[in-house]
């Protein structure tokens, strides 16, 4: 399994969820611009000492990222009406594709993907203005849920 950001905003996301990538072993790829230089503080305050653990691969644009993952599967994240997280079944070499903190994924980026996954949430915002519900789960905090659940998912089908 693989970790994707398209063109990542914050630094501190970011560094987190390469945190959690080197907790799971798994790598972290991160598709350009940026919004931030790979030497930023942040970035490196976020990740803490662990950045020696972690399988960074930069990509110069999304075209040379899905190049170079020919026979992968893509799953891409989104709140636009994808299927729930619970309801999907993850592959040991699936990419997990996550978007911009500010504007998600393009709909050419989701239309370049295999699938389209959504996070079920149980107080989501029906409308920007919505002052009863969340329009979004923070990018680091959506990447964990994912992790963790297609890695529950393939070590359990691993271990029968």
């Amino acid at each position: 399994m693989e970790i994707s950001l398209f063109e990542p905003r914050i630094p501190q996301n970011t560094g987190s969820i390469a945190r959690t990538c080197a907790a799971f072993d798994i790598t972290l790829n991160l598709i350009e611009p940026l919004g931030f230089k790979l030497e930023d503080k942040y970035l490196k305050r976020a990740g803490l000492d662990y950045w020696p653990l972690v399988k960074l691969k930069n990509y110069s644009n999304f075209n040379n990222f899905k190049d170079s993952k020919k026979n992968k599967r893509i799953i891409a994240f989104s709140k636009k009406n994808g299927v729930y997280l619970k309801d999907f079944r993850f592959h040991e070499d699936d990419i997990l594709l996550f978007g911009r903190e500010d504007t998600g994924l393009p709909n050419n980026i989701i239309n370049a993907s295999n699938s389209l996954i959504s996070i079920f949430m149980p107080k989501v915002a029906l409308s920007n203005n919505d002052p009863k519900g969340v329009r979004s789960l923070n990018l680091s905090v959506a990447c964990g849920i994912a992790i963790y659940e297609a890695y529950k998912q393939i070590n359990s089908k691993n271990a029968n």
